[in-house]
């Protein structure tokens, strides 16, 4: 059996979303910005999807500027405003344990002068509104804070942060990466007072190289891409139609079913979670329960180390994670584990298990069995 539990890292595309991007490769491939009847093919796929990711937020389709993932959608949201806005102040705030595409983005800026202010987390990987509070000052002019952590599925209090910010200075903007939560939760940013939402396709069943950055359209603004001026000289480049496409199908299939998908995985996280309880020395990292993300699990297994468990896995057909796929293969303490505290004797045994709307029961009671059988051999091992 072949059991793939890193949709954190990425998910396996819908069939349909193959099906229309092969369509528009081989047959509506013209150039969008083309006069012609091929590109106005192309430019009619855009819009569609502007339309449908626009509805889909609640916001206008001008306001949807198409990227090639998560990690662009940060840069530009972070940087295009800090560059944009720093006449008004150079102090930023996010957060210990954003993914690396902010928390780079943010040490970059630091290097041109700009002043950051990472707010701490409880154990469970979750920030204090009363920090955020002391933290903002009359220099800020930015806030990103994820909604959910891509670690261990921890659910930031995004509408509390913006309303909370929106209060005390409505000219502070408020970026959003939702990149693990945008097709697990309904996301309004105008209800929650934020101005920039990041997303990537790959993490709904769309397809690699395809996202979109939300940007309110009073928000200012600058490009950190030039060349062409497509997407209002916000992006420039001739844009991806086919993965643009593919994105909008997935967001059309994942929201089409979202409230039976969600509850499907909470059933299964809930069935995960009882089964590794059971076992010893197994401790849950983050919201275990109904209160964090329904998709991620994060477990740290005591005297085995993570990356010795996944090849173990690996080689019953079960694919997981060691941590972050998206950070290349660096191995290095997880940040978002020490942020949380957790015990350096736990920060090289933690392994992230994630599901999808493809993942069964059938394939977690095999996960389950298959770590009730391998992990006292392997401990034994370790102890050598």
């Amino acid at each position: 059996m072949e059991v793939y539990l890193d949709n954190s890292a990425t998910t396996r595309s819908f069939k349909e979303v193959a099906d229309l991007m092969t369509h528009i490769m081989c047959e509506d491939y013209g150039n969008p910005s083309s006069l012609h009847r091929k590109g106005v093919q192309g430019e009619k796929h855009l819009r569609y999807a502007k339309d449908v990711i626009a509805r889909n937020l609640k916001v206008e389709e001008k306001e949807i500027i198409f990227t090639s993932g998560g990690t662009e959608a940060d840069n530009l949201a972070i940087r295009g405003c800090a560059l944009a806005n720093c006449r008004s102040g150079r102090h930023l705030i996010t957060t210990q344990v954003e993914h690396p595409a902010v928390l780079q983005t943010m040490r970059h800026l630091e290097e041109e002068g700009f002043r950051v202010t990472y707010l701490p987390v409880d154990t469970k990987g979750c920030i204090r509104i009363e920090d955020l509070e002391r933290a903002i000052t009359g220099e800020t002019i930015l806030v990103s804070i994820m909604h959910t952590n891509n670690e261990v599925g921890t659910l930031q209090p995004v509408a509390e942060a913006g309303e909370l910010i929106k209060a005390m200075n409505p000219r502070i903007l408020f970026h959003v990466d939702a990149v693990q939560g945008y097709g697990k939760f309904r996301i309004y940013p105008r209800k929650m007072k934020i101005d920039l939402l990041s997303a990537s396709g790959h993490k709904i069943h769309g397809p690699k190289g395809s996202g979109f950055l939300y940007v309110n359209d009073k928000v200012k603004i600058r490009p950190i891409v030039f060349g062409g001026g497509q997407q209002g000289n916000l992006r420039s480049g001739t844009e991806n139609v086919p993965a643009i496409a593919g994105l909008a199908k997935a967001v059309e299939m994942v929201y089409g079913n979202l409230d039976q998908e969600t509850a499907k995985l909470y059933q299964l996280k809930k069935a995960f979670v009882e089964g590794l309880l059971r076992m010893e020395g197994v401790v849950l990292n983050g919201h275990p329960d109904e209160t964090g993300a329904p998709h991620i699990v994060s477990a740290s297994i005591r005297g085995v180390r993570s990356e010795v468990l996944l090849h173990a896995l690996e080689d019953k057909g079960i694919y997981v994670s060691a941590g972050s796929a998206c950070a290349a293969r660096k191995p290095q303490p997880s940040a978002t584990l020490r942020a949380m505290g957790i015990s350096k004797e736990l920060l090289g045994s933690t392994i992230r298990f994630s599901f999808s709307v493809f993942t069964t029961m059938e394939e977690i009671r095999y996960t389950l069995q298959t770590m009730y059988d391998i992990i006292p051999m392997l401990r034994k091992y370790t102890r050598r």
